[in-house]
């Protein structure tokens, strides 16, 4: 199967190179592939792909209240052009989206046809890119995902850095999602080129935590003995708001028959390819 990919260089490209080593995979560098520039499209349906996947994105979220522009021309804008090259070509197109499209103010997890109301300009950015997509493609499959990490810079590496220069973390406790391995999602993403489907999907490892949760896991598999105090979101000054609930319902997903496990075991799979899970 012949493959285009987008953001080939972030945490979820670097995991589809890996596990789609065996298709003809076209993953440009962004210098070669910018999908801000209206060329892109030209680029891709020239390549003749089967399967567009979109995993190139904007997701610096307090970055994008300063730089609005730049998160548009590249969530918003980008994704059309990249929308657009799989239209021409008539190559399937599965893009990634994310959580922060929701308020989190909704009591319980979020299924893909509960309202959106992003409450910042990353997740305004990111659902203007879902709107464009389904405009040029109307058969596209987007994927909301949340908590994402992989190789490169996330959570779960800032946790593991700052535990070696410090006694005690101070994390927030009150926002809960579901970490997800860019591993996984790959695996869901790859799974999803042999199924036929269309429309919004959620894609999050199964189970819920806080982020104080989840750092106290990081440390507890990583065998590192710190002290980790919960606090309150409004304990910390941030440009963007985030939202208090992240929790994502995959029943949809599952129906395909396609399921995540639990992202204790994601975490501590990660971890002990890093290296890292104390004996």
């Amino acid at each position: 199967m012949r493959i285009f990919l987008t953001g080939g260089d972030g945490q979820l490209g670097r995991a589809l190179r890996r596990i789609l080593s065996a298709h003809d995979l076209l993953a440009p560098a962004e210098s070669e592939a910018d999908i801000s520039d209206p060329r892109v499209a030209s680029l891709i349906a020239e390549a003749r792909p089967d399967v567009v996947i979109h995993a190139a994105a904007y997701t610096d979220v307090d970055g994008a209240e300063a730089n609005p522009d730049r998160a548009f021309a590249v969530n918003a804008l980008g994704s059309r052009h990249v929308a657009q090259g799989a239209a021409e070509s008539g190559a399937r197109l599965i893009a990634v989206s994310t959580d922060y499209v929701y308020d989190g103010a909704k009591q319980g997890p979020y299924r893909e046809d509960d309202p959106v109301a992003p409450l910042g300009l990353y997740g305004a950015s990111k659902l203007a890119g879902e709107r464009e997509i389904l405009k040029a493609k109307p058969d596209a499959v987007i994927l909301r995902t949340a908590w994402l990490y992989g190789e490169g810079k996330n959570f779960v590496e800032t946790i593991l850095r700052l535990a070696r220069g410090r006694d005690e973390l101070r994390i927030v406790d009150d926002q809960h999602g579901s970490p997800t391995a860019a591993a996984d999602l790959a695996t869901v993403i790859a799974a999803l080129l042999q199924t036929p489907c269309a429309g919004v999907y959620h894609a999050v490892n199964a189970g819920t935590c806080s982020w104080y949760e989840f750092a106290r896991e990081i440390l507890r598999l990583a065998g590192i003995d710190r002290r980790v105090v919960p606090i309150r979101s409004s304990e910390l000054v941030r440009p963007a708001k985030r939202p208090a609930n992240s929790v994502l319902d995959c029943g949809k997903l599952a129906a395909l028959g396609v399921t995540l496990r639990p992202w204790q075991d994601a975490l501590r799979a990660y971890l002990r390819e890093r290296g890292l899970v104390a004996a």
